[in-house]
């Protein structure tokens, strides 16, 4: 007998080599039927596989992320079947599940697949669900797979394989197709209700440009019609909020071709958005004692070699600049923290002078392969709000809690209520992506995950997400249509003060290291403002909105008194303009209206002689007339709550 534990903390007695299922079974049939996986000891895993040793067991249904993941992977491979079944020489690369569905990049030689194939291939998935194949699970060599996929002719696992140690390799099969996959799969194909194929996109072979593009398939599948339909209306809602169209309608922002690929041009009303972001944080972090640095655009190769940014970073950043002086080489500067680093060895430092607070909205160049730049959410040059803090090791758990603190506000003032405190650790089983002590590691990761629970954040924790030179909190936010976006890192570092060799006098007279916090609560400007027009769809708070009035006379004989009203409100700080225009009050009111101008004001021969303004709010109608006094203490009363 071994001993399973819930997560409720009851434990279950079951024979040796029993499986989840089972145990979902002596629970209720009911349970049973909807169990999708199983996290055994942390590990997901099919839930027919045998439970050999005392063991945790969480079990997975389509509540869960892994529960979702797991009907996700399976589909890619119930939908490879459904393809291979029309297009018998198509050859398949790799088919994972995605946070909202999953995708399979195939090769399908000479032939075309589109769109236009969807609802053929969509049926044929659901006729092969409907067949309720179980996906079986089979452990084949390193030879029997090699031989497999030499006679299907598939060059793409075969080049998988070639990476895989005999021992590790498993296939899955389910009706008459069989993929190589580590797994897990859900029980059988009939758990699959709904299906709806998205979109198609090219894909280069492990993500290289020199490799063939492949055919990227994207979907997603449901246990239950109704929640695709649902799913649905959610993606039409995300058309409509799509931040590359907002942000041509609100004339925020252009990519141009001669600039460059990923490289955004702020035009004047996004460039004062982005600014008023800027500013905000900039007072809030003068609150928090943050000092103003400035470093350059580029920096000598050797100082990121010394980071370690060259070596886990340099295949992704632009190629090296060679200066006319031989062996002088400079790079684009695709992180901030080498150079500040550099600034706090500009001169000695004593305990008296920590905790250090270094803040700098500083530009980066990160090289992202053409097919994966994507509005401003994935661009080759962007602008971190990026600090870092050197410390003493005892004031660690408190400047990771003020930062916390300060994300914590910036979520409330935007009104981001949705989120959850990602603890991001190292993989266990893949100490090599990672650099400095591993005492110092296991000191870092029980600081951040103690302040997170003391903070009482939400948490869950992810391993392998850290960074190579240390763990980290990542904020994981749900916009308002329920997408999950990352927003806000806080990062706790002891490797690179060591690389660095940066030092100050204690108390005791001795040279320490400090400790180094890394911390961007907006994370990239670009990003943020991408995610922010989508979570509040172009309508943006007040405070942050580039025009927060617009004045719209009824003819041109009110020019004059809408200039004198314009100039009242530009001296109380509000950000106003004028619609001169020589068109009807109504198409002036309709282009505020989708313009998403927060509020209007009508001026006609009454509003003149009274020296009043009709007052209208965009998307709420009519507030009636007030005078600008009235009107001014109006907006600042709401922006001030807000802010508060």
């Amino acid at each position: 007998m071994v001993k399973v534990t819930l997560p409720d903390g009851s434990i279950r007695e079951i024979a040796k080599g029993s499986s989840a299922h089972d145990v979902a079974m002596s629970i209720s049939e009911g349970l049973a039927r909807n169990v999708l996986a199983a996290e055994v000891n942390g590990e997901i895993i099919d839930s027919n596989r045998p439970i050999e040793v005392d063991s945790t067991l969480k079990l997975l249904t389509w509540n869960d992320e892994g529960g979702k993941s797991t009907m996700w992977h399976s589909s890619a491979h119930l939908m490879a079947e459904a393809i291979e079944f029309y297009y018998p020489k198509a050859k398949f690369a790799i088919g994972p599940p995605i946070e909202n569905g999953f995708y399979y990049d195939i090769d399908f030689g000479e032939e075309v697949f589109s769109d236009k194939d969807f609802k053929k291939m969509e049926d044929k998935m659901l006729e092969l669900a409907r067949q309720k194949n179980t996906y079986e699970r089979k452990e084949v060599s390193k030879a029997d797979a090699i031989a497999y996929f030499k006679d299907k002719g598939d060059e793409y696992k075969l080049e998988l394989i070639d990476g895989l140690e005999d021992g590790s390799i498993t296939f899955y099969t389910q009706g008459n197709f069989t993929d190589l996959c580590r797994g897990p799969h859900i029980p059988s194909t009939g758990m699959i209700k709904a299906v709806k194929l998205l979109k198609v996109a090219g894909a280069y072979w492990r993500g290289d440009e020199k490799n063939k593009q492949l055919t990227r398939i994207y979907g997603v599948t449901f246990p239950k019609q109704k929640e695709l339909t649902e799913h649905l209306l959610l993606l039409e809602e995300a058309k409509k909020r799509d931040h590359r169209k907002l942000g041509k309608e609100l004339e925020l922002f252009h990519f141009s071709q001669n600039v460059g690929q990923g490289l955004a041009l702020w035009l004047p009303k996004g460039a004062e958005l982005r600014g008023r972001l800027e500013d905000f944080l900039k007072v809030q972090q003068r609150k928090a004692g943050y000092e103003p640095v400035i470093t350059p655009h580029i920096g000598s190769k050797s100082l990121y070699e010394t980071s370690g940014h060259w070596a886990k970073y340099g295949e992704d950043s632009f190629k090296p600049i060679e200066t006319p002086h031989e062996g002088e080489v400079y790079m684009l500067k695709p992180m901030n923290c080498p150079h500040h680093c550099e600034i706090f060895k500009a001169k000695p430092r004593s305990y008296k002078d920590l905790p250090i607070r270094y803040a700098e909205f500083g530009t980066v160049y990160r090289y992202e392969q053409s097919g994966e730049l994507h509005g401003l959410t994935r661009v080759r040059g962007f602008t971190q709000d990026d600090a870092h803090i050197f410390c003493s090791p005892d004031q660690v758990r408190d400047e990771i809690g003020k930062v916390i603190d300060l994300v914590l506000y910036i979520f409330k003032v935007l009104e981001f209520t949705d989120y959850v405190a990602q603890v991001s650790l190292r993989d266990p089983n893949n100490p090599g992506k990672y650099i400095g002590d591993v005492a110092n590691w296991e000191k870092a990761e029980k600081a951040i995950a103690e302040v997170a629970t003391e903070k009482g954040l939400n948490t869950i924790v992810e391993y392998g997400e850290a960074a190579f030179y240390g763990p980290k909190l990542d904020f994981m936010v749900r916009d308002a249509i329920g997408r999950k976006w990352q927003l806000g890192t806080v990062q706790l570092d002891y490797s690179l003060p060591e690389r660095f060799e940066l030092e100050y006098v204690g108390s005791d007279n001795e040279r320490h290291r400090p400790v180094m916090i890394h911390r961007a609560p907006f994370g990239s400007m670009e990003r943020f403002v991408a995610i922010l027009i989508e979570h509040c769809a172009g309508k943006f708070p007040l405070w942050l909105s580039p025009e927060q009035v617009r004045i719209l006379p009824i003819s041109e004989k009110y020019h004059e008194y809408a200039d004198s009203v314009l100039n009242m409100l530009n001296n109380s700080d509000i950000r106003a303009a004028v619609d001169e225009r020589a068109e009807k009050i109504g198409k002036k009111i309709r282009d505020a209206e989708v313009e998403k101008v927060p509020f209007m004001l009508i001026v006609g021969e009454e509003e003149s002689t009274s020296s009043q303004v009709s007052v209208r709010q965009q998307g709420e109608g009519d507030l009636g007339a007030k005078s600008v006094a009235d009107f001014v203490q109006l907006i600042q009363k709401e922006i001030e709550r807000m802010l508060a």
